[in-house]
């Protein structure tokens, strides 16, 4: 493989915040234990020079590296997405692990490389860089979900990377099969080989390789069955960290399935549309009917965050550049309202403790009337009540799919997203109808200034975007003409 300069452009974003992360580890060593509240800011530098970086992806599509990379509006757009990932749990992160004691420079580096891996992963024009960009990802995660190193942690990290490596095998060995169904693991070779030989949607080598790639992302997007890891992980994981895992793997994942069956699986949509068809209801209905069972918010938004891998599979079901900018939208929309909750979440938590019982949220309402403000939002959109973020994002999503003719697919999306209002509500209901115990959980909010901004941007984004949506999805709809 050979590459130019013009080839390196592409990777500028990627660069700054790799850049960004060796400076932070570079800052503590040669500074150490001297006060570290610089370093997520430091970071979050990084991630506003990538970002200014970015704007030139816009426009006619580029690729490099031989067709490994590419360098368009699509990518560009996933890229803000988790621009606002990386800063909103960076900035969540800083008051969160110096009550901790566990401000390391690591953390943020870590952060920052995962980061680096997710963009890869939007961007990725062959599976081969797929793989080895949601490895990028993978790795630096499972070390974030261990890094509290007790023993809650260090089980969610263990399980998180033993699942995570079976996934990376199905993928691999998918991709293995397709190689030999098709000659190439080109995104765009895959599409031309299928669509110039219609027997090869018929060969079982090339159905099993699409078979193992799809299970391989339905593990990264913890659809069901492949859901497993999902509630021990996310709740022995810092809960800074499982913010950052529901949001950003899970865009990462989802920009890397769009390109897959949008482009190289285009040919096949009616093959792959029935079993996602499927996959969508139960993870969108197992997601559901568990939260309700939940007494512990964490747990609770970790079975949400399945129930939300669902609605977006209805996109993908739908298959067209209209449910593809709905997606878009969604995980945008998704993003702020799950950081915002999982930031309220850290709020009330104490050091050592993390106060996440339903019960521990009786009376805060009144009592922190902010974080009950703040929760409300967050609770409100992730259940799909208008004028929210959540609420645009679900109505693009079924839009497309009645237009294409999943009107039960969509009825169930309806049916299981009404369900869910009951135990977003009940958060709001235990925070202002439920007295405070005389024994109080929580006397006062680990909050400071960067987990109130934090907090602030995301209800903001949440209200913005809900209220005005139509830049956004024009900004969406145009981001997806140039991937299919």
């Amino acid at each position: 493989m050979t590459f130019s300069m013009a080839d390196m452009r592409l990777l500028t974003p990627h660069l700054v915040i790799t850049a960004a992360a060796l400076l932070v580890l570079l800052a503590e060593a040669v500074s150490p234990g001297r006060r570290k509240g610089y370093l997520p800011y430091l970071g979050i530098a990084g991630i506003v020079v990538a970002a200014f970086t970015t704007p030139g992806l816009f426009g006619p599509a580029r690729s490099g590296f031989s067709g490994m990379l590419a360098g368009d509006a699509f990518a560009a757009f996933v890229y803000f997405i988790l621009y606002a990932v990386g800063a909103l749990t960076l900035l969540v992160s800083d008051a969160y692990l110096r009550d901790e004691g566990r401000d390391h420079a690591e953390y943020y580096a870590l952060v920052l490389l995962a980061l680096v891996g997710m963009m890869l992963m939007a961007g990725a024009t062959h599976l081969m860089s797929v793989f080895l960009a949601l490895e990028t990802m993978s790795i630096a995660i499972y070390a974030l979900a261990g890094f509290f190193r007790d023993e809650r942690s260090a089980e969610a990290s263990f399980k998180y990377f033993i699942l995570g490596a079976f996934s990376s095998g199905f993928l691999l060995y998918g991709i293995a099969l397709l190689y030999g169904a098709c000659g190439t693991t080109e995104i765009q070779g895959i599409l031309d080989a299928f669509a110039s030989n219609r027997a090869l949607a018929g060969s079982p080598m090339a159905l099993a390789g699409v078979g193992l790639v799809t299970v391989g992302f339905a593990f990264k997007v913890a659809a069901v069955p492949f859901h497993m890891w999902t509630p021990d992980a996310y709740q022995g994981a810092p809960t800074s960290v499982t913010a950052f895992m529901a949001t950003g793997v899970k865009a990462a994942a989802f920009a890397a399935v769009l390109r897959v069956f949008f482009v190289a699986f285009q040919t096949l949509h009616v093959d792959w549309s029935g079993v996602l068809w499927v996959l969508a209801l139960l993870t969108m209905t197992l997601g559901n009917l568990t939260a309700i069972a939940q007494t512990d918010v964490k747990r609770m938004l970790a079975y949400s965050s399945i129930a939300h891998a669902g609605y977006i599979l209805v996109g993908v079901v739908a298959g067209t550049p209209e449910a593809g900018a709905g997606i878009l939208y969604y995980l945008l929309a998704y993003a702020f309202m799950n950081i915002g909750a999982f930031a309220c979440l850290v709020m009330v938590g104490r050091k050592g403790h993390e106060n996440t019982e339903l019960d521990a949220f009786a009376g805060l309402g009144f009592k922190f009337p902010a974080l009950g403000l703040a929760m409300s939002l967050f609770m409100f959109s992730m259940a799909g009540i208008p004028p929210t973020a959540g609420f645009i994002g679900k109505f693009l999503i079924f839009k497309a799919a009645v237009h294409q003719g999943y009107y039960w697919l969509t009825i169930f999306g309806v049916l299981n997203s009404a369900a869910s209002v009951y135990y977003y509500l009940r958060v709001i209901v235990t925070m202002y109808f439920k007295p405070e115990p005389d024994t109080p959980v929580v006397e006062a909010l680990r909050a400071g200034p960067s987990m109130a901004v934090a907090t602030i941007l995301a209800g903001l984004g949440v209200l913005y975007f809900g209220i005005v949506p139509g830049g956004l999805v024009d900004l969406a709809e145009q981001a997806l003409r140039y991937l299919v």
